[in-house]
């Protein structure tokens, strides 16, 4: 059996998946907290005792690349031979959870006592091997993924932990010294326009017709789609339905899995309300009273009279109802740079963007290389030639649709956010075992009791 040289990361190793699923619980209560609980309320005598780089490091792993994956998918339609749309992923870079067309729109954020950190992207080994779990590794890897971007722990100014920045006990124990919190959110816009073109290749007859219904189920942009037969015009589809590609689901799978890995560490482990998505990501209508908390950049839709119908926005001086994040700089870089404008003079020139990313002279499946790392021998050639791309009509018709959101509703997407935060965060933290011990049958597990002496022992 491999041994890591840790005794943390040796322990963690061997215990079984199962294990940690039927063990998981939360554990709210961090080291050097208090609660007030009438008969039940505890005075802590313990320190507050931040995660170490190393326990960190592997929490920031379980958000990050694992290797590569496998385009394991069919080339033809069997029951006549056609082929069919067989590159539809915008990533070959395998991740810890999946996603739609494996889009990873999803971008974690890591709050500590030093400060409030975005995480970077890596790619996978050069190799393609799966990712390496060790001490030097870990480390490395996650000093490499922070981007500093506020030198304190991120909260509202003034202690006002009150609604709407927090939900109610959850302001006494969530975000306080001595955590760790990651805050994911994802950018839809991607994929958004990749799906729709995946959509897009279903069979003759099967195509749908998009409709708009929040503009009275009218087609959006595809009239001359319909009548050229390209949709089916009698499978009406519509924008609301489509929603968010289903994008969203991967922040909630990696979620789970930090989950997991936290508790089987012997860390507390606590998903629960995050502070207030619109007041974190700066919304305009509250900084006035929250300030520009982590700075997204945001768009706010020009009002037309057509709002008060479709969205509900009765005058001019409530279009920011409707503002939408559109990305995120630092230091004049795009951490977070959605598919739409102001980032792109127009949506065809988003929609091109992304085509390029995927089949321009830089795109993936322009990449030999890339494939040579998947496949054995020669099958990385061959599954470049074989596999069919998207057909000009996919393109120009998934252009046609983009433009007319963006141009109808003055945003992209418009029927859900661009950046879309859930709105939850896990905190992970060492435990008040005292606490825990004192009131509970079964409130810790063997990795909890063990934990200081696996993690904090050196030599």
């Amino acid at each position: 059996m491999q041994t890591y040289g840790h005794a943390g990361l040796d322990a963690l190793m061997t215990r079984p998946l199962l294990t940690s699923v039927w063990h998981r619980r939360t554990h709210r209560v961090s080291r050097g907290s208090s609660v007030e609980a009438g008969s039940m309320s505890w005075a802590s005598t313990q320190p507050r005792t931040p995660l170490t780089e190393l326990e960190e490091a592997v929490l920031i792993a379980m958000t990050g690349c694992t290797g590569l994956t496998m385009p394991d998918r069919p080339f033809a339609d069997p029951r006549d031979g056609k082929p069919i749309m067989a590159k539809p992923n915008l990533n070959m870079a395998g991740r810890t959870a999946g996603s739609p067309d494996n889009a990873q729109g999803t971008h974690f954020f890591l709050i500590n006592d030093t400060g409030t950190y975005f995480l970077r992207k890596l790619p996978p080994p050069a190799d393609g091997s799966p990712a390496v779990f060790d001490t030097e590794t870990l480390c490395a890897r996650a000093a490499e993924v922070k981007v500093r971007l506020l030198d304190h722990r991120i909260d509202v100014p003034h202690g006002n932990r009150d609604f709407p920045a927090y939900l109610d006990s959850n302001r006494f124990l969530s975000n306080l010294p001595g955590t760790t919190v990651l805050f994911p959110v994802v950018d839809l816009s991607r994929q958004y326009i990749n799906g729709m073109m995946y959509l897009l290749t279903q069979p003759e007859g099967a195509r749908p017709t998009i409709v708009d219904d929040r503009n009275f189920y009218r087609p959006a942009g595809v009239k001359k789609w319909m009548k050229s037969g390209f949709l089916n015009k009698d499978i009406k589809l519509p924008l609301g339905t489509i929603w968010a590609m289903r994008t969203q689901i991967e922040a909630d799978l990696l979620l789970q899995n930090l989950m997991l890995t936290a508790d089987a560490m012997g860390l507390g482990a606590w998903i629960h309300a995050s502070l207030a998505p619109p007041v974190m990501l700066g919304d305009p209508k509250f900084r006035k009273t929250y300030g520009a908390m982590l700075g997204f950049d945001w768009a706010t839709p020009r009002w037309k009279p057509a709002d008060l119908l479709r969205w509900h926005v009765p005058l001019p001086r409530f279009s920011n109802l409707r503002a939408t994040t559109v990305g995120l700089r630092h230091d004049g870089e795009h951490l977070i740079k959605s598919m739409c404008p102001p980032n792109y003079a127009s949506m065809a020139d988003a929609v091109d963007a992304v085509v390029a990313d995927k089949f321009g002279p830089k795109g993936i499946y322009s990449d030999e290389g890339l494939f040579a790392r998947i496949y054995r021998g020669e099958f990385g050639s061959q599954y470049l030639r074989q596999a069919s791309n998207y057909s000009a009509d996919v393109i120009a018709c998934t252009r046609d649709i983009c433009t007319y959101i963006y141009e109808t509703h003055g945003r992209f997407p418009a029927h859900c956010d661009t950046i879309h935060a859930p709105g939850v965060w896990l905190q992970a933290h060492h435990v008040e075992n005292d606490y825990y011990e004192h009131f509970f049958r079964n409130g810790l597990t063997e990795d909890h009791r063990m934990h200081d002496q696996r993690w904090h022992t050196t030599g």
